[in-house]
């Protein structure tokens, strides 16, 4: 049991994180924005909260029960308004919306599901926010463990260390984006879209 607890306390998002991403969203103005991978919904309450009377959160996650937990603070925060669930595959959602709208609309961008397609999900992410959008993904240093050598990190983490170590190379090779790593919680890349 306590393997578990500890397995599933590493998808929270850190307090000083949320408000890191709370500030960034209001210097920038932001009105619409993704979330791929909600989990408890922390991190989409704080985004909620920053946003404007008539923001919107576009949410994504595959688990919909874990959503529903902070549903209730969502409400009583009174901004369950801007929020728009949707219980999908992250990739498979973002298939849907580039085939049904294919035009950029979203000004930010916050990535923390289904860490080996972060990849992937940037490539679909650049098309869906604009010029000038941030796409941030989480936990890209990985605990520190992108540092580490292969055996020194526990095996139920190395394959994620792997995507990330993948990611890393990736983002810093792409020119269509200005890229900085924030070493808040165990890691934030933000994507600054330039083209």
């Amino acid at each position: 049991m306590i393997c578990v607890c500890m397995r599933r306390s590493e998808m929270e998002v850190p307090v000083d994180e949320g408000h890191f991403l709370s500030m960034l969203i209001k210097i920038m103005n932001a009105k619409k924005t993704i979330e791929l991978g909600v989990f408890t919904g922390y991190s989409l309450l704080t985004t909620a909260l920053a946003l404007p009377h008539d923001g919107h959160i576009t949410a994504i996650d595959i688990d919909k029960e874990a959503y529903e937990v902070g549903l209730e603070f969502i409400k009583n925060a009174g901004v369950d308004h801007k929020i728009n669930f949707i219980q999908s595959d992250c990739l498979q959602a973002l298939d849907k919306m580039l085939s049904e709208n294919p035009k950029p609309e979203f000004d930010f961008a916050f990535v923390d599901a289904d860490k080996p397609n972060y990849a992937n999900m940037h490539e679909r992410l650049m098309k869906l926010v604009k010029v000038g959008g941030i796409i941030a993904f989480d936990n890209t240093l990985w605990f520190g463990f992108v540092a580490e050598k292969e055996e020194n990190v526990p095996e139920h983490m190395r394959m994620n260390r792997k995507a990330f170590l993948d990611l890393n190379k990736q983002l810093a090779a792409d020119p269509r984006i200005e890229l900085s790593q924030v070493s808040i919680g165990d890691g934030v890349t933000l994507c600054r879209r330039l083209v």
